[in-house]
């Protein structure tokens, strides 16, 4: 079985992999994650071998992504005068409150539960993803569920 086309990859993963990065980094670096993501898929997509789960091969580069972005994000000062224009969000996609506390959890829970959530990937790929076992990415999945639900109940 051959690879499809990497134009095929980004139409039928893109949109998956950008609500994932939102619910990672959030919404001002998810577009510069997403990019980034895409130039390192398509330089690292002829070595690729055949009959590899591309779609958590490409969330596996999103979340490493990510995390460049969380270290990045310490080192970096950003001072303005005053606010720039932002567009309007949908009230509906946006839940500050909870995407916060997702931010908040520790890594491996907070990548399994919008891997799962966001991404819907099933455990056995989000273990591919986050370098664990099947059974240890449904415990990241179910802890993480639970210090969400005890901080916002």
């Amino acid at each position: 079985m051959s690879l499809p086309p990497f134009q095929q990859v980004v139409e039928r993963h893109a949109a998956g992999v950008a609500r994932f990065l939102r619910a990672q980094v959030g919404p001002d670096e998810a577009d510069d994650c997403l990019q980034e993501t895409l130039i390192a898929a398509l330089r690292a997509y002829p070595s690729l071998r055949r009959g590899s789960n591309v779609r958590a091969w490409l969330y596996t580069i999103a979340r490493n992504k990510a995390l460049d972005s969380h270290r990045a994000r310490v080192r970096r000062a950003v001072p303005v005068d005053e606010l720039p224009e932002r567009p309007a969000v949908d009230a509906a996609e946006r839940d500050d409150e909870l995407w916060a506390s997702v931010r908040a959890l520790p890594e491996k829970q907070r990548s399994a539960v919008a891997l799962r959530y966001v991404g819907g990937l099933s455990h056995r790929e989000i273990g591919a993803t986050i370098g664990c076992s099947e059974d240890a990415a449904r415990q990241n999945v179910r802890v993480g569920l639970q210090k969400l639900r005890e901080e916002l109940a």
